[in-house]
């Protein structure tokens, strides 16, 4: 159970700072140059059918991946600068992604909103498409539906607590599923607190950009059984899934590697043949 004393009030909770402070600035930005268009997004989020679900789709026998369309980033810089979104969520179907994460990001990440369309376009409804950015605003939720998303992330580390349970009740209400992004104890249970279905354990300080997978294998086991549990960062192969499987990861999400590969679909297939094991924790 969430830890009703540590979520007591948001005056514990520090802004972020380092590289994410600067891309949660971005995001603000851009949600102010997004207010004119408000109830034009608003009516197209409406006018669009219920995306399929995406905690659902990682529910399986084996760790689901979840592959990720993502041309840079602030730790590698270029990953694949001429990466088509539509061909890339192709290739991940055929080997046999769960769910696709999209990278809007612009900044840093080289990443945009019709990039969603595309993916979207691509896969006509056959997998869930994530919204990957850096949530700070409703709008960005409702942009998100608009453009066919099945999913929003919602950083921990970024929203202060109330932030985060507010957001993640507009995403339901939106008819989008949460991923709730954490990296410590105190973020899972503010992210339980806030009902998200989905918790991802981020291997990489988003702040310092270092990776640990030690982070997931600490804190993957902590994740109550009724909720999905997704190890991010820092997997590059088999192994990794492996490393994720062990401690009850129910998929893992994969950018860097799957990105840069010659052959995306090949890349996506070999890391989903690792049987799942449950989780302990009720």
């Amino acid at each position: 159970m969430p830890n009703s004393v540590a979520l007591a009030a948001d005056d514990r909770w520090t802004a972020p700072g380092g590289v994410l402070a600067e891309l949660c600035a971005a995001a603000r930005e851009r949600v102010a140059a997004l207010r004119p268009r408000a109830a034009e997004l608003e009516r197209a989020a409406a006018g669009r059918p219920l995306p399929p679900s995406f905690a659902g789709a990682l529910r399986r026998d084996v760790v689901s991946v979840v592959a990720e369309i993502k041309r840079s980033s602030p730790s590698k810089g270029a990953i694949a600068p001429g990466l088509d979104a539509g061909d890339q969520a192709v290739a991940y179907a055929r080997g046999g992604a769960a769910a696709l994460s999209v990278l809007t990001e612009p900044t840093r990440f080289d990443g945009s909103i019709g990039d969603l369309d595309v993916a979207g376009t691509a896969v006509a409804g056959a997998v869930p498409l994530l919204r990957k950015d850096f949530v700070v605003d409703r709008l960005q939720l409702v942009e998100a539906r608009a453009h066919g998303a099945s999913a929003v992330l919602l950083i921990a580390r970024a929203l202060a607590p109330a932030t985060l349970r507010e957001l993640a009740r507009d995403a339901v209400a939106l008819g989008l599923d949460v991923l709730a992004e954490v990296r410590d104890e105190r973020e899972l249970d503010a992210a339980l607190d806030a009902g998200a279905p989905v918790i991802g354990v981020n291997n990489r300080n988003l702040e310092t950009l270092a990776i640990d997978l030690a982070t997931g294998e600490r804190l993957v086991p902590l994740i109550p059984a009724d909720r999905v549990a997704v190890f991010e960062s820092g997997v590059l192969g088999p192994q990794e899934v492996a490393r994720a499987a062990a401690v009850g990861a129910d998929a893992v999400l994969v950018g860097s590697s799957v990105s840069a590969a010659a052959d995306p679909a090949a890349a996506v297939a070999a890391l989903t043949r690792v049987a799942r094991r449950a989780r302990g924790r009720p």
